[in-house]
């Protein structure tokens, strides 16, 4: 339980061990943002689509996936989102979390890279060994990402273990790579477009190149939250379906007019909203986010090799879609 108990030690806000709390059939569910982003639970609540049965209350802002969903599993929050490694490792350490709704992942348009100036030496992801790659957080996917990019350009455990991961701030990252503090830096959505918009950058490799369209991470509950409250996490998953599958068929301007308009008008902060006209997609190829199986598969080489976990990873414990109406007739992965 070790990835666990170190959640109240890195929460940014100022949320405590309470647990969700319902006044007058509306349950507030405690939250960590993004700084300079709108996350979808909050494009949902702005939207309408937890049809009055629940509230969100932001805590403090997180650049840590694995942090998010520690810090629900341990009570300081109320649902958090991670990658659907971080996912299946805290589950497998024995955290009462349970996946309910796809929140991320790749597409044509939204994907990680990992870029480098292009008068850089580095073109292979052979040439990372011993170099610093700027990532969000340890533990995260873009852990994951380069252990398997390296693990099947037949490099050795060893090597792998030789890059150095700096966790940066993801607004920050193209600062660090272009002060030459990093080597490499882990650009995706609207930060990786203004890096491009800015040039002299090029991709070693990216999550497209390795998965495809995939859906990446998962939004969880707290076990006793579920069961407490079964009526606030079907509203609350339903609504993040409805605000995916609005940022699908809404235009794309009209989109970024949306999050502009809920930045400015939440006043946190040091946020500026500069880079949201870099947006492009929400990047969930499934449809209303429905989870499957083979949404934590990418993920089992890295589980095992950092001793996450033994033996085969078994999806079927880590998620459930029960709570998804509005994917309740849509079939996972389409």
């Amino acid at each position: 339980m070790t990835a666990v108990a170190v959640a109240s030690a890195v929460l940014t806000g100022c949320g405590s061990s309470q647990t969700a709390e319902s006044q007058n059939g509306v349950t507030t569910l405690r939250y960590q943002g993004w700084n300079d982003q709108v996350t979808i639970a909050e494009l949902a609540e702005n939207l309408g689509f937890f049809d009055g049965k629940v509230k969100l209350d932001w805590v403090g802002n997180t650049i840590s996936g694995p942090q998010d969903i520690q810090s629900a599993a341990t009570g300081q929050t109320d649902f958090g989102g991670a990658f659907g490694g971080a996912v299946a490792k805290l589950v497998s350490a024995g955290a009462p979390i349970t996946a309910v709704v796809n929140y991320y992942g790749g597409d044509d348009k939204t994907f990680t890279g990992y870029y480098t100036p292009n008068d850089s030496p580095i073109t292979k992801a052979a040439d990372l060994v011993g170099k610093k790659v700027g990532v969000n957080t340890l533990g995260g996917q873009n852990e994951a990402d380069i252990h398997n990019e390296l693990k099947a350009a037949g490099l050795s455990l060893d090597q792998i273990k030789s890059v150095q991961l700096v966790a940066l701030p993801p607004p920050n990252t193209e600062d660090a790579l272009r002060k030459g503090q990093i080597d490499v830096a882990a650009l995706g959505g609207q930060f990786q477009q203004r890096a491009l918009a800015n040039g002299g950058l090029r991709p070693v490799f990216t999550e497209l190149d390795q998965y495809g369209k995939f859906n990446g991470g998962q939004y969880v509950f707290r076990n006793d939250l579920i069961a407490k409250n079964p009526d606030a996490a079907t509203a609350f998953t339903t609504g993040v379906a409805k605000a995916i599958e609005w940022q699908k068929t809404t235009p794309r301007d009209q989109v970024i007019d949306k999050f502009t308009q809920i930045i400015n008008a939440r006043h946190r902060p040091n946020e500026d909203t500069s880079t949201l006209k870099y947006w492009l997609s929400v990047g969930v190829p499934s449809k209303y986010g429905q989870i499957s199986d083979a949404d934590f598969k990418n993920w089992e080489s890295w589980l095992q090799d950092t001793g996450a976990i033994s033996g085969p990873l078994d999806p079927s414990k880590l998620y459930t879609n029960k709570f998804n109406q509005a994917a309740s007739t849509t079939k996972a992965g389409s």
